[in-house]
């Protein structure tokens, strides 16, 4: 009785996985990044009258009713433990290279970026200096790539994010950098990095450089005051992710109809998965706008991650006028989630998703998060 339970939620959940994937697909491409459309539309408009046709209203409820169901039978008989466990374990092993991974997340788009000549993403233009704005953006993307003054250079980018935010709100659709950014501040460097190298080599007894060691003297004020701090690296990304996914899918979805149907229409997605172009938009939206929540809210977040990643690399493969760069930043956001897990503050806390839920030849083995 207890397989027949394993195997129907394990078809259920690969179901729901394949049709949420195909739903969202490559209609959940940052939309502004790749079409031509000006008029964003009435998006309270669209939604009335998408959401009131009978079969779009089935497909979506049934749909959500069905992800819902499967989750809690999930929960009642949590199959596959000991993979899971074991999923873990090798992921946390990889935290001390979690530093490396987002500063190569977004050092390498800021780089691209000042080579390119955007700013932060590829519809922002620099507003005046565009020469000294570039450099900006390369320095400051080095330092990150190299480890070098690593907080200080997270702080100054998200400062320089933020304040141009005011001035430039189409910077918002690139919000993945404040999560990121803040993470980088408050994980340090790690190894490999030069800060590591040049805090070794100034620690070295008898060394010419540990007599000057402008950097790191300098900075272990900051590095003392943000130390603490560290373990909200989790929180940070996943709420930060989170609210990046659901601005997208209202905002570049649900609340911008014309932008979407014109992606829709664009790359014949209608012939790809031969449904209505509105049920396209609606899904991608929905599917966003729930993934967002689940991650920001820490609901299966390891779950969730590896569903945004698979979101991720379908979006590079069916659009290819996608630009590559503006996506790592959100790519190593969710493989840092792989690595983490959760943290503070998440569902998966309160279902008991990081928690020991049974034994294995004396072994605790966590269930899912």
């Amino acid at each position: 009785m207890v397989t027949h339970d394993v195997r129907s939620v394990s078809r259920a959940l690969v179901t729901i996985g394949v049709v949420l994937v195909a739903c969202s697909g490559v209609a959940a491409a940052h939309v502004r990044f790749v079409t031509n459309t000006e008029q964003a539309g009435e998006g309270l408009a669209f939604l009335a009258d998408a959401l009131t046709d009978p079969v779009n209203a089935v497909v979506l409820g049934g749909g959500g009713l069905a992800t819902l169901g499967a989750l809690g039978v999930y929960l009642r008989v949590r199959p596959f433990q000991r993979d899971i466990a074991v999923f873990r374990d090798v992921m946390t092993g990889y935290r001390d290279l979690l530093p490396w991974l987002l500063r190569l997340g977004f050092g390498l788009p800021l780089v691209g970026a000042g080579f390119a000549g955007y700013f932060f993403n590829p519809i922002v233009e620099p507003a005046a200096a565009p020469g000294l704005t570039r450099l900006f953006q390369i320095g400051l993307g080095f330092a990150l790539l190299f480890g070098i003054a690593t907080r200080a250079a997270a702080i100054i980018g998200l400062l320089v994010y933020l304040l141009a935010l005011l001035s430039q709100p189409l910077l918002l659709y690139s919000f993945e950098w404040v999560p990121g950014l803040v993470a980088i501040a408050l994980i340090g460097s790690g190894r490999p990095s030069a800060d590591e190298v040049l805090q070794k080599v100034a620690a070295a007894e008898g060394t010419v450089y540990g007599q000057v060691d402008p950097v790191h003297r300098a900075a272990s004020w900051l590095n003392r005051v943000v130390d603490p701090y560290e373990r909200f690296v989790p929180t940070v990304i996943r709420v930060g992710m989170g609210l990046s996914f659901v601005f997208l899918g209202l905002f570049e979805k649900l609340l911008a109809p014309e932008m979407a149907f014109g992606v829709v229409e664009q790359y014949s997605l209608t012939a790809l998965l031969p449904v209505p172009a509105e049920l396209w938009v609606l899904g991608a939206g929905f599917a966003e706008l729930g993934l967002g929540l689940a991650i920001m809210f820490g609901f299966f977040t390891r779950i969730s991650a590896i569903t945004a990643l698979s979101v991720f690399v379908l979006t590079l493969f069916g659009i290819p006028d996608d630009p590559v760069l503006a996506h790592i930043g959100l790519f190593s956001l969710a493989s840092a989630l792989l690595i983490t897990g959760a943290g503070a503050y998440a569902l998966d806390n309160r279902i008991g998703a990081d928690k020991p839920a049974a034994t294995h030849d004396g072994v605790a083995a966590p269930a899912d998060d």
